[in-house]
């Protein structure tokens, strides 16, 4: 692990009972949860997805650590996570690229939503691409590891959690991760 993705003891206001945003089956707000019950009952949310990219067309991957309570030691390839009850995606994209990545003040690109459904996850999801070849200050409790692939072989990886698959192919689709300029 190099210097520039050596986790940091970094605070984190996840905890059980922090309260998520629900949606109905249209993404409509209809309520909060905490996330206990959000996973518990299987009830459909939002999520954000950062993928970064460095000048090479790289994209960055993390491995999750093994306390994880989704795919524990599992591989994202995007940052991200659930929006918080009242939140605004974008302000959510902001919070955990930061927290998790220690990535701030890049400017982020919306580039679509998708729906994620499956496994018994129940997602609304808002991709954003970044571009970023800086330092990575990894969140010690949410990250391990953290390296560099071209989407291809990213992909090709065993253990890439599906929604983070299925958001890296939707960029592919719409064209979105051409090399950076």
């Amino acid at each position: 692990m190099t210097d520039a993705l050596r986790p940091e003891a970094l605070p984190t206001p996840r905890i059980a009972d922090e309260s998520i945003q629900l949606v109905d089956a249209r993404n409509r707000p209809c309520g909060s949860a905490s996330r206990v019950q959000m996973r518990r009952f299987r009830f459909w949310h939002r999520a954000t997805y950062i993928v970064v990219r460095n000048a090479r067309g790289e994209i960055c991957v993390q491995r999750r650590t093994l306390t994880k309570e989704v795919f524990p030691g599992g591989l994202d390839l995007a940052a991200g996570g659930v929006v918080g009850a009242g939140e605004a995606v974008h302000v959510a994209a902001r919070r955990e690229l930061a927290e998790e990545l220690g990535i701030h003040g890049v400017p982020l690109r919306h580039v679509r939503e998708f729906v994620h459904a499956e496994g018994g996850h129940h997602i609304f999801g808002s991709l954003f691409l970044v571009d970023h070849d800086g330092p990575l200050t990894l969140q010690a409790e949410e990250v391990a590891d953290a390296f560099w692939l071209p989407p291809a072989e990213a992909l090709a990886l065993e253990a890439v959690t599906p929604d983070t698959r299925q958001a890296v192919e939707a960029l592919l689709e719409a064209g979105a991760l051409e090399p950076a300029p």
